[in-house]
């Protein structure tokens, strides 16, 4: 059906695009106070997350000796639990992405 020739379709169309007076202005200012609380949340979160890395660091700075299979070493009880961590992590997600690929086969 071609264009309505009262001009009716391009009404209703500027309509659904252009918001009702005041409302914007309510909505944004509705949602500003809530964003600037998380906002400082996060950094709050951010700066206890800090804070507990370098309490970790400085608690965990001993030396510690490694024994490998061919060799041993020293080195700081932090980089050992830090390996560990991401020895694991790294563990856990390969070993979820062949459960997922073994799911998908069956």
């Amino acid at each position: 059906m071609p264009e309505q020739a009262d001009g009716r379709e391009e009404e209703e169309h500027a309509a659904q695009q252009q918001p009702h007076e005041g409302q914007p202005q309510r909505e944004e200012a509705a949602r500003r106070p809530v964003r600037e609380s998380f906002l400082w949340v996060k950094l709050a979160l951010l700066l206890a997350v800090i804070a507990y890395v370098i309490a970790f660091v400085l608690q965990n700075n001993n030396q510690v000796d490694v024994d490998f299979v061919f060799g041993t070493t020293e080195i700081s009880l932090t980089w050992v639990i830090l390996i560990c961590l991401a020895i694991g992590l790294v563990g856990g997600v390969l070993l979820s992405q062949l459960y997922r690929r073994r799911r998908r086969r069956h």
